[in-house]
C-alpha cells in the first residue's frame, strides 16, 4: 500500500505539476498580482480540479467496472493527450502577458480548470494506472482522488508561489510588454 501511495503522489504532481495552463496562470499571476492577490485564482483552479476528480472517478468507476478492457484504452489515450499539451506548451510563442488592474478571480479560476483538458487527461491517467488498492473499488476512488487533490494543493501554491517569488525581477511596466527585456530588471 505504501508503494502505491508514494507512486500516486509522485505521478499526481509530476502530472499537475508540469507545465500546463493552470500552473502557468498560477505563476504568471504570481509574478503580475503577488500571492495574496493570487489566492482567490488559486482556490478556483482547485475547486475546478475538485469537479474533475469527481467526474474524472465517477465516470471511470462505472466504465471501468462495465468494461475493465477500456483500462489500457484510457491509458493510452491519457498519455497521448498529455505529450500532446507538452509539445504544444513548449512550442507556444512567447505572448503578451495582461497586466490589467485586477488580479484573476475565484471565478476565473474555477472555470479555468473546470474546462482544463489536461486536467482531465491527468485523472484519466492517475485513475486508471494510480488507483490506490482498498478492498472496497469506491474508497479506493475517493482516497486517490483526496491523495491527488492535497498533492494537486501543494503543487499549485508553489506555483504561485515562485510566480511571487519573481515579482521583483519585473518591474510594473516590463510585466505589461510582450517578452521584451530591453529594460533593466533587479534579477
Amino acid at each position: 500500500m505504501l508503494e502505491s501511495l508514494l507512486s500516486l503522489i509522485a505521478a499526481t504532481g509530476l502530472l499537475l505539476g508540469s507545465p500546463g495552463p493552470a500552473p502557468l496562470a498560477l505563476a504568471a499571476t504570481g509574478a503580475t498580482f503577488g500571492i495574496r492577490r493570487g489566492a482567490p485564482f488559486l482556490a478556483g483552479i482547485l475547486l475546478g480540479l475538485s469537479v474533475a476528480i469527481i467526474g474524472a472517478s465517477i465516470g471511470l468507476a462505472a466504465l471501468f467496472s462495465r468494461f475493465p478492457e477500456l483500462r489500457l484504452t484510457c491509458q493510452l489515450l491519457g498519455a497521448a493527450y498529455i505529450a500532446f499539451i507538452a509539445y504544444k506548451i513548449a512550442s507556444a510563442p512567447c505572448t503578451q502577458l495582461d497586466a490589467a488592474q485586477r488580479a484573476p478571480s475565484f471565478r476565473d479560476g474555477f472555470i479555468l480548470n473546470l474546462l482544463n483538458p489536461k486536467a482531465y487527461a491527468a485523472f484519466l491517467a492517475i485513475f486508471s494506472q494510480f488507483l490506490l488498492p482498498l478492498e472496497n473499488t469506491s474508497l479506493g476512488y475517493l482516497a486517490t482522488g483526496i491523495c491527488a487533490l492535497l498533492v494537486a494543493t501543494l503543487v499549485d501554491s508553489l506555483w504561485l508561489a515562485f510566480g511571487g517569488l519573481l515579482r521583483p525581477c519585473f518591474p510594473a511596466h516590463a510585466r505589461q510588454e510582450r517578452c521584451e527585456f530591453s529594460s533593466p530588471s533587479p534579477c
